[in-house]
Formats: C-alpha cells, sequence, structure tokens
C-alpha cells in the first residue's frame, strides 16, 4: 500500500486509508486568528540543482511496484505506475506545490478562472499558445469535450472508475478565439480545478473502444516532457524518451526506465548497480546509510551510525573475523591455526578462508551502497486503524469510541517514525494533512486517550469487567465480526473442551500474566514469531501462551477464580478490575485484527502489538490473523471480514470530492446487497454526507473549508476510522542525481532530473535515517 507522490487523482484513492456520553464538536480553529492548517511537517528531499548544474542525457532507472495493466488513469484498473506515467507525459492543468495545494501549470495554461456564478457556473481556460500534442496538433477544446463525453457518466459504453466532477458539467464550448475552453457547469462545483488532470487527447477519450482499450499498453499521442516508447511486459518495465515537439524546458534526460522491482528484492538491484532510485524499507535505508557513513582505516566499520553511535552488526560494518575484529580474536585465531592440533588447525584455516570471503563480498555490497543516499520526507498519505462497524460490537458506536480512546496515538506514531528521524506527529485529519489549506486538528471532537474513559464507555454498552464467557455447544465463539465459511475453513485452532472461561480471572497463563491477545497466520495456528505476539514474557508451552485462552474454541488453560456477576448497564469498572477482560451477554469482547503477511509490512505489524496492549489496557482481546498481501485488501477489508484493519489513504487537494466516497453512509443496492463505496468501515452519517455535499457546491474557499473541517469533527466522534501517522518515504538515490527522490507533496518536474555535471553540487540532502 504504497503511495506515489500526488498524482492523477483518478488513481489516488485507490488503495495502495469524541468525548464519553454525548457528541461534543469543538469550535472551528478557522474563527482562531492563528491558521490551524498550520506546516507540511517534513520537506521534500531531492537534492534539488539549478537546470545548469544538471548534465544532459543519460537514463534513469527508477523502480516502481508493478507495470501498470493500462496508463489510462481514469480506469479501475490502473495504478501509482499509471499516474506517474500520465505525469511525465500528458497535461497537468494543475501541479501540487509543496504543502499540497493546486498551482496553475504555465507549461499548459496561461489562465483559468471563474468568470459567470449567475445563473451557472462558467469556467474559462486560456491554454499556452505553445501547447501541442505530440503529432502537431494544438491542445484545444475537442480534448477537454472528449474527455467530459466520456467521464460524465451518461454513456455506460465507457468503462470509467468515476465522474466525480464532469458530472456537473452542462456544456463546453471553444471561447473567443482557439487557445480559450469555456466550460459551463450545472451546479456549482468548488473543486473544478481538480478536472482535466491528466488531459488525454481526443484519440483516447473520443469513442468507447478507443477510451477502453485504446491507452492500456501505450499512448500514441502525448504533450509532455516524455513520451511512451514502450510498455515491456516481459522485461517488466516501461519506457520513456524525450518529446521533440516538447515546448518547455528540455528534459535533461534521455530516458526514464521504470522497471519493476519487488521491495524485497530491491537492495540487491542497488547493489548490483540496475537502479538509481528507488523507494526502499527502513532496513534497506539502514543498509544504504551505513554503507555511506566515514569508516575506520583500521576496522573497516563506521565511525558513525545514523543515530551518532558506532554500527557493529550492520550490513556495512565487518563481519566477525580479524578485520573489524578484536586484536585478541585475531591472535586467538592464528594461534588455533598455527597450532599443534592439526584437525581444529584445519578446521580454522577452512573458517578463515570462509570468513574472508563473507568479508569480501560484504566490502563489494558496501562499495556498491555507497554511491547512493537516502533521500526521506513524508508521503502525502496516511495510515489509520480502521474499525468495521458493520456488525458485531464495533456496530456500536460506544465501544468504537472505546477503543479510539484507548490508542495513544503519539506513542504509535513515534515508533514507526522516531527511529528513522522523521518528525512523529499524529495526524489530527481524515481530510488533509498538515499544511493542507483544509487542514485542522479535529481530534478532540473525538477525546484524548483516556483508558478511564475507554472502559467507562464499553460498560455504558453492557461490557463490563469479571462477567462469565460461556462456551456454547456448537462452539460459539467470544464477540467479534462474524467470519465467512471459507474464512472459516483451516483456521481453528487445536483443542476446544466444553466449560467456562471466567474473565477477570487470576493466573492467566504466561510468565507476565497478561492475557487478550492471540496471534495467528491463514493457518490458524497460533505464532509465536514476534510479529503479532507478545514482546516479552513469552511462554511456549502452549498454543495460546499469550492469552490463557483459545480464542477459536474457548477453552480456558487457566485454573481457580470464581465466576464473576454482569453490573447493570452503564456501571463504571470497578477499581482494581481496570485490566479485566470486558465480557457481555457470556462473550469475551475478541476483536480479530487482520494484517498482510508480507516482508514489507513489519512496521503495521509492529504497530498492531501496540495496539493490541492498549487494548489489552481496558478489557479488549484482539486475535491477530496474518493473511497473503495479494488477499488482504480484496478479501478482508473491501469485503468486511476483519474487526480492526491498518491500511492507508492518500492525501488530496480536493477532499471534498475525493474523500466523500470514503466516508459516504452506505447506502443499500438494488440486489438487497450494500453499497458501500470506498467506505470500508461501513460507518457514515447523513449529515457527513450533507456537509460534503454543501463543500461541494461552495465557490468561496473559506466556507467550503469550514465545511470540510465540521465534517472532519462528525467523522471523529463516530470513530469508523483512527488516522494514526503520515507515512514514511525513504528512497534510496545515487549521489549524482538530481531533483528526484522523496517528493513529499509536491509533483515532480521530470524535465528537471538528471545527473550532476562532473564537480557540480546540488543542494545537501537530509541527514540518513536512524534506527
Amino acid at each position: 500500500m504504497s503511495h506515489v507522490g500526488v498524482g492523477p487523482r483518478a488513481v489516488m484513492r485507490s488503495v495502495a486509508f469524541l468525548t464519553a456520553g454525548v457528541l461534543a464538536v469543538p469550535a472551528l480553529a478557522g474563527c482562531s486568528s492563528e491558521d490551524p492548517s498550520g506546516k507540511p511537517l517534513a520537506a521534500q528531499d531531492v537534492a534539488a540543482a539549478a537546470r545548469a548544474r544538471v548534465a544532459d542525457g543519460g537514463t534513469l532507472r527508477w523502480a516502481v511496484d508493478s507495470v501498470p495493466d493500462t496508463l489510462n488513469a481514469f480506469q479501475s484498473d490502473a495504478d501509482a505506475t499509471t499516474a506517474r506515467v500520465a505525469q511525465a507525459v500528458l497535461p497537468s492543468l494543475y501541479r501540487m506545490d509543496e504543502r499540497g495545494r493546486p498551482v496553475r501549470n504555465p507549461d499548459y495554461l496561461e489562465s483559468a478562472k471563474v468568470v459567470e456564478t449567475e445563473p451557472k457556473q462558467v469556467v474559462v481556460y486560456k491554454l499556452n499558445q505553445q501547447a501541442v500534442w505530440s503529432d502537431g496538433r494544438e491542445i484545444g477544446a475537442a480534448d477537454f469535450a472528449a474527455q467530459w463525453r466520456a467521464l460524465s457518466g451518461k454513456d455506460t459504453a465507457y468503462w470509467t472508475a468515476r465522474n466525480a466532477g464532469y458530472d456537473r458539467i452542462e456544456k463546453i464550448e471553444r471561447g473567443a478565439n482557439d487557445l480559450e475552453v469555456k466550460v459551463t457547469f450545472d451546479r456549482p462545483y468548488a473543486d473544478w480545478k481538480s478536472l482535466f488532470t491528466p488531459l488525454y487527447p481526443k484519440e483516447v477519450t473520443g469513442t468507447p473502444d478507443a477510451f477502453n482499450d485504446g491507452a492500456r499498453r501505450g499512448i500514441e499521442v502525448t504533450a509532455g516532457p516524455f513520451t511512451v516508447e514502450k510498455v515491456d511486459t516481459k522485461a517488466d518495465e516501461v519506457v520513456l524518451t524525450g518529446n521533440p515537439r516538447w515546448w518547455g524546458e528540455p528534459a535533461k534526460l534521455d530516458k526514464i526506465v521504470l522497471r519493476a522491482v519487488p521491495r524485497d528484492e530491491r537492495v540487491s538491484e542497488l547493489v548490483a548497480g540496475e537502479l538509481d532510485l528507488a523507494e526502499i524499507d527502513p532496513d534497506t535505508a539502514e543498509q544504504v546509510a551505513r554503507a555511506a557513513a566515514p569508516r575506520d582505516a583500521g576496522t573497516g566499520t563506521p565511525l558513525m551510525g545514523p543515530d551518532g553511535t558506532p554500527a557493529p552488526g550492520s550490513g556495512a560494518s565487518a563481519l566477525p573475523g580479524p578485520q573489524g575484529g578484536s586484536a585478541a580474536r585475531a591472535l586467538r585465531s592464528w594461534a588455533i591455526a598455527n597450532g599443534s592440533d592439526e584437525e581444529a588447525a584445519e578446521e580454522e584455516i577452512l573458517a578463515r578462508e570462509k570468513r574472508r570471503k563473507a568479508e569480501a563480498k560484504a566490502e563489494r555490497r558496501r562499495k556498491a551502497l555507497s554511491g547512493f543516499e537516502v533521500r526521506k520526507s513524508l508521503e502525502p498519505a496516511y495510515t489509520q486503524l480502521a474499525l468495521n462497524g458493520a456488525e458485531g460490537p464495533l456496530a456500536d458506536e460506544r465501544v468504537r469510541r472505546a477503543v479510539a480512546r484507548a490508542l495513544d496515538r503519539e506513542k504509535l506514531a513515534e515508533a514507526v517514525l522516531k527511529p528513522l528521524g522523521l518528525p512523529a506527529e499524529p495526524v489530527g485529519s481524515h481530510l488533509a494533512l498538515s499544511g493542507q489549506p483544509a487542514y485542522a486538528d479535529g481530534s478532540g471532537a473525538l477525546g484524548e486517550q483516556d483508558a478511564k474513559e475507554a472502559r467507562a464507555l464499553l460498560a455504558d454498552a453492557g461490557w463490563v469487567p469479571g462477567g462469565p464467557v460461556k462456551k456454547s455447544e456448537d462452539g460459539e465463539k467470544a464477540a467479534g465480526a462474524e467470519k465467512s465459511e471459507d474464512d472459516e475453513d483451516g483456521k481453528k485452532s487445536d483443542g476446544g473442551d466444553e466449560g467456562t472461561y471466567i474473565v477477570g480471572e487470576e493466573g492467566k497463563s504466561g510468565e507476565d500474566g497478561k492475557g487478550g491477545k492471540a496471534s495467528k497466520d491463514t493457518d490458524g495456528k497460533n505464532k509465536d514469531d514476534g510479529e503479532g505476539g507478545r514482546e516479552e514474557g513469552e511462554d511456549t508451552g502452549g498454543t495460546d501462551q499469550e492469552s490463557g485462552e483459545k480464542h477459536s474454541s474457548g477453552k480456558n488453560t487457566a485454573q481457580g477464580g470464581a465466576p464473576g456477576a454482569y453490573a447493570p448497564k452503564g456501571t463504571a469498572a470497578p477499581a482494581g478490575a481496570a485490566a479485566a477482560p470486558v465480557a457481555k451477554d457470556g462473550k469475551a469482547l475478541t476483536l480479530r485484527f487482520v494484517l498482510p503477511s508480507g516482508p514489507g509490512s513489519q512496521a503495521l505489524r509492529t504497530v498492531a502489538d501496540r495496539i493490541s496492549d492498549m487494548l489489552e489496557k481496558i478489557g479488549i482481546g484482539t486475535e491477530i490473523t496474518k493473511v497473503p498481501d495479494e488477499s488482504y485488501f480484496k478479501d478482508h477489508v473491501a469485503s468486511g471480514e476483519y474487526d480492526l484493519a491498518l491500511y492507508s489513504w492518500p492525501a488530496s487537494a480536493f477532499p471534498a470530492t475525493d474523500a466523500r466516497p470514503i466516508y459516504a453512509k452506505p447506502v443499500p443496492a438494488a440486489d438487497g446487497s450494500l453499497n458501500v463505496a470506498q467506505n470500508y468501515t461501513r460507518v457514515g452519517t447523513d449529515q457527513v454526507d450533507q456537509l460534503f455535499d454543501q463543500a461541494m457546491g461552495t465557490l468561496d474557499e473559506d466556507k467550503a473549508r469550514d465545511l470540510l473541517r465540521k465534517a472532519d469533527s462528525r467523522i471523529w466522534a463516530a470513530a469508523g476510522s483512527v488516522p494514526l501517522y503520515q507515512r514514511p518515504q525513504l528512497v534510496a538515490a545515487r549521489e549524482n542525481l538530481a531533483n528526484a527522490g522523496a517528493f513529499g507533496f509536491e509533483t515532480p518536474v521530470y524535465e528537471d532530473m538528471g545527473f550532476l555535471k562532473k564537480g557540480a553540487r546540488g543542494a545537501e540532502a537530509s541527514a540518513s535515517p536512524a534506527r
């Protein structure tokens, strides 16, 4: 679920995304004299350099996650690479600046203004007179009109992902001359600047056949600094080459090769010299940073690691043996190798040769990586905890809010970002990120982290500590989202005797007496792998050492204790029972926490473990299930087969349009199913929908901003999702590569990317990440 920069909006919203008692919406920060939008938490890190310092020519080999199935950004199977290609080869009327705001792109637009609001909204675009397609034809009204017809939603023969904004257009016509395009809306549309980016030629959008299939494996007519030379599915790459008809600043690079390289293979490709630019994980970033660090000539170890300390044991530090080892170790090795014990001497000689080869290999790896540096920023995307409110305990808003108020979001942000040397501030809005105009911290509508208030909310919902958990004859489980039959197959824990688990008993299994959290992979067997289980005090003597119970069977492994009794609804948790599991109607409150199992998801699993520990403190248990990355979103999040899940949403410069389907109230479909759009938490309200609609329909920017902030406060209060932290963006780049790296909010400027001239220097890169 990685996100690439701020790309075309057609693919931006496809994934890789309170007080106790009564709702209290704080006064809008817009009423304050201080701007609540703040500043971006981290600037972009691209080794900026003036064009005069960048050499002409060269090929940039850039790692991407996939070769896209389509180059049409408005189709449902478009992905982040589709967005990257579109940015380089097609018109973008507006670009994103360093604060995530849309700014006019002068290469295509001389101006764009709302010239009328009554009786209809009318926008006039004045195009750059030099702007032409690669076939020599001028960009004009015909291209705008063809794209509108394709995306308006009126002709179902066009296979479009969405039609937001285009469905509000009444007509498009030529203006005063060929360089003017006049767009008339049938309803006011605040986010009109979001339209026609990217803009496709009429050859792609003019007919359903051309739209559906004409741009899947190539785009013949383009209008950017680059063109598409080929999409090579066998070599897993997309090759972009300079556009000879480009009228702007000429591209510095001859070619950009976008190569599909899995995340866990990128460090090997960097070492092999096959890549120049690649988004990487923290472990790879550490290897790159240590390889580039100054080294002691005698030991070969870094003089100073990224965290200000020596770096033994890293991929760049010396391996055990004479080089990088102690003098005593070297002397001992020599003595054994030259001693009278021939068998020991032979073994030591072989071991020394093995170490020598390993050291030589490590040194070659270090030298290869030393030509790279880590460029880091924060992605224009945030990670959230999603709470499935469709059914089960989380259908009760009080339980959702209890979960949300149990979380220390600052500690969760620190767990991910602080080791990387990035600002560790929790995200305060569902609709924007710090620095964007619509941002304001609306978390006050939920309330600060408070375990006591969280337990009171649970008690008000009937979940109290000390209640008995009964095992039914048909194997009924603890409370939580129901699993499908397919999800159940092969996933039950072993065992399952009849019995009663008394919540709040003393003497839970495990040395530290903690309970409430279980972990299992898709085979259903509880794992002791350090990813979904406890971090300390682990007991490996049983299949459910973490919680003292088998969540699938209800078997209680603890002995002794007496059944508790249900407190009347609304009774606060008694003193001394703060950590006791809560129960209702004979069921313990255990939530199914679904996570991806791939190597790039370690940060999510770390966060999930910490969330589980926080929930345990208010009596909520979690059953962590790790599933393959490829099925995580489609088969679990999108289908609603989870209680808790972690995933990310990209930020948008147009939240009234782009965020509405994420938070819109689900509605019944004609076939009886629930149409959730992109609201995978299934939590929504009519009031939030109305606020989005009002924000989308006003041309007063200040009013629209206030409406969005009100909507965000109510989204916080409903507690369907809890924003946690802005995602880290770590990029390995060749030291002499300029104007590329961790872009942050800003749209990449492809024509300025290139390799520095010999002896030239760009801007200083930021410090390497610490561990």
